[in-house]
């Protein structure tokens, strides 16, 4: 029985000392919990940015996003060629 005991109070002090220091991980959230940003993926490069960091072009009616200036113009560049 002392045992049980023991265990309970181990694990409370543990809970209670996680949430006073942290449990090490650094999740930045919403006031609602949800997900801060949208990732999106450069069509040229293929790289997966923050929508909030990604340049946006509109091209043939469609919006796209880039990583930088340089790849929305090759991306450009290459849909005119075609």
């Amino acid at each position: 029985m002392r045992l049980l005991i023991f265990a309970v109070l181990a694990y409370l002090l543990y809970r209670v000392l996680r949430s006073y220091f942290g449990s090490g991980q650094k999740i930045r959230k919403t006031e609602n919990g949800g997900v801060i940003d949208e990732m999106v993926k450069d069509p040229f490069c293929d790289t997966y940015i923050p929508v909030r960091d990604a340049k946006r072009r509109v091209i043939d009616g469609r919006e796209y996003f880039f990583c930088s200036e340089e790849c929305a113009d090759k991306f450009q560049k290459e849909k005119e060629e075609l």
